[in-house]
């Protein structure tokens, strides 16, 4: 009798956040629900692994990066560019407003800052099963 291969699919979040202690607090309660992370400080970083033939499922991307206000929208739309299928969260501490979110890719979720553990893990099992 053949045994079966069992292939588990292990999805790949690219966290890009410019304060160096949220990117690894998320980083770490991404890989503790069993995703791998990459991530970026800023949108020159994340674009080098976007443009790489790295494997990534999401982005899930601050939208006020210190060094491009609305970076991470900015981020989002040349992501999507690149990766047709990439999924997208956002991230802010600042309120979303309908401007904002005007600038949102299609089918981005939002999750508002701060938020907890369960928030995150929750936003993105919601945004990698949409």
């Amino acid at each position: 009798m053949k045994k079966k291969k069992i292939r588990v699919v292990i999805a790949v979040i690219l966290s890009v956040e410019d304060e160096m202690i949220v990117r690894l607090v998320a980083e770490m309660t991404l890989q503790s629900q069993g995703y791998r992370t990459l991530s970026a400080g800023d949108v020159d970083e994340a674009l080098l692994l976007l443009r790489s033939p790295q494997h990534i499922d999401a982005l899930f991307t601050d939208i006020y990066l210190e060094a491009a206000p609305l970076g991470g929208c900015t981020l989002a739309h040349q992501a999507v560019e690149l990766r047709p299928d990439l999924r997208v969260l956002y991230a802010t501490g600042n309120a979303a407003t309908d401007q904002m979110k005007s600038l949102f890719v299609e089918s981005a979720h939002f999750l508002p800052k701060p938020y907890s553990d369960e928030q995150l893990r929750d936003s993105m099992q919601g945004l990698l099963a949409a």
